[in-house]
């Protein structure tokens, strides 16, 4: 059998299926819209009797279409929710270069896919420990005190912890965003009344860290440079209504302890 061709209809679909899911692996774990689509066609040209393979994704859709004995095959994937895990990206570009060059038959193809997508993330407490420790390293490093570095990192901790919680009635990103930022103002702020911090905007920097869309822009950036801007554009406005959401929250609580 040479697994470099696609012999039947079922195979086909199992060809679509297995490049269909890649792609929504790398798109749902904030990978850049060129690498979904080069993915995606990859796997398709590695099987010699596949032609026109194309694909077109956006931030919220994919798109996959090629042609087998003269018929064309279209298939469409909304994504709606998105993350960040550079390990799931990772694993599926070792797993396309694999299958692309050496003998992976489509059903094993379609197994290590669905390994990938149960790979276990962070547990909500190693998030809250972590996340915490970094946003408050950030505080030290734009000019507080070691005081600030602990407020901030209690701040951040509640702020993780309680948007873990949050993120589970799936709110939009606009209001996630505006909470986190809210709140992290608001324990900044009696971190100060306490006495426990002692520079309110330190401490409010490193604690809004955690939200900053660093990712999003740099995303949006790239796609954009690459030509895909209808995703440059959209992940860009994305991350720009973040930073706004951000900055509302950090306004109220401000404008009320001003």
């Amino acid at each position: 059998m040479n697994h470099f061709t696609i012999n039947n209809n079922d195979e086909v679909k199992k060809l679509m299926a297995l490049a269909i899911n890649s792609g929504e692996t790398l798109l749902r774990n904030g990978a850049e819209a060129y690498r979904v689509e080069d993915t995606m066609e990859r796997i398709c040209n590695s099987r010699e009797n596949i032609f026109n393979a194309n694909s077109f994704v956006t931030q919220t859709g994919i798109f996959l279409t090629f042609e087998y004995e003269n018929q064309s095959y279209v298939n469409f994937k909304r994504v709606r929710d998105t993350a960040i895990n550079l390990e799931k990206i990772s694993e599926v570009n070792d797993f396309s270069r694999k299958f692309v060059c050496t003998k992976i038959s489509l059903d094993e193809g379609l197994n290590i896919i669905s390994k990938i997508n149960k790979i276990k993330t962070h547990t909500k407490l190693e998030k809250a420990i972590f996340g915490a420790a970094s946003a408050a390293f950030f505080t030290l490093m734009f000019g507080g005190n070691l005081r600030d570095f602990f407020a901030s990192y209690i701040a951040s901790y509640f702020v993780i912890s309680i948007m873990n919680i949050t993120n589970e009635f799936k709110l939009t990103f606009f209001i996630d965003n505006f909470l986190g930022a809210f709140l992290a103002s608001l324990f900044a702020s009696i971190s100060i009344k306490i006495g426990l911090g002692t520079n309110l905007d330190k401490i409010i920097i490193g604690s809004i860290m955690y939200l900053v869309p660093g990712v999003a822009i740099t995303n949006a950036i790239r796609d954009t440079m690459n030509g895909d801007s209808l995703s440059g554009l959209s992940k860009g406005m994305e991350a720009i209504l973040s930073a706004l959401a951000i900055a509302f929250g950090v306004w109220v609580i401000l404008a009320i302890y001003i």
